[in-house]
């Protein structure tokens, strides 16, 4: 996927009044956010470093001699007599060196991101996206017709959450739609009109289940949320 460029005013400008337009067809409202990444992941990373740090204590296990040997050459000694408290105690240095090491290294966030299982990400991603759904959408429109198009940058996912109103009417694979589109355009390196594509896939669908009525008025901000 190609880098993606900072929003400009002028793309959320573009995002809003593609907002607007799929919501003059509908009465659905949608809602956009983007965020840089949907989650710290301070967890992943301490159980990496937790992870390297039992590995050293397995590997000083399987091989004593060459890791005790090697504490001897380094702290000037060759005549050691290994008490169980000494080689406990070599243990717990080799075991906090390596977490203290691993967990500094993770402080990267490239790395603690590449570090994270896909099956995470997405778990995260879409639990922040529900969880910005409840606040900002969700049964806040008279017809439960809010639906929420949210990117992740970091994780580089995308997640729809719609209203009990529209899920009950369109099921959640018809949304793969929208976001093929937005992925044609992120691959791109255009995050402005994969924004755009999305919300207008979405107003298709919208216009088709609920549309739009003389009376219908502007619930929700057409403005992209940035988080």
């Amino acid at each position: 996927m190609a880098s993606l460029p900072p929003m400009t005013d002028a793309d959320r400008d573009r995002v809003s009044a593609a907002v607007a337009a799929a919501e003059s067809l509908s009465a659905g409202e949608i809602v956009t956010i983007l965020t840089r990444r949907s989650d710290d992941y301070a967890d992943v990373a301490l159980a990496w470093a937790a992870l390297v740090g039992l590995a050293a204590l397995l590997a000083l296990f399987i091989a004593p001699d060459f890791y005790l040997s090697i504490y001897a050459w380094l702290t000037g000694g060759w005549a050691y007599e290994w008490t169980p408290r000494l080689v406990f105690g070599v243990a717990m240095l080799v075991a906090t060196l390596k977490f203290g090491g691993m967990w500094l290294l993770m402080l990267w966030r490239p790395l603690r991101l590449f570090l994270t299982p896909g099956r995470v990400r997405h778990t995260r991603v879409r639990a922040r996206a529900v969880t910005c759904f409840k606040v900002g959408a969700e049964r806040r429109t008279s017809g439960r017709t809010g639906i929420l198009i949210y990117l992740s940058l970091a994780e580089r996912r995308a997640e729809i959450v719609a209203d009990a109103a529209i899920a009950a009417k369109v099921p959640a694979e018809v949304w793969g739609d929208a976001m093929a589109a937005m992925l044609a355009e992120l691959k791109q390196g255009r995050l402005a009109d994969g924004l755009i594509a999305a919300v207008s896939r979405v107003g298709v669908v919208l216009a088709e289940h609920f549309p739009h009525a003389a009376d219908d008025r502007n619930e929700l901000p057409d403005g992209l949320i940035e988080v």
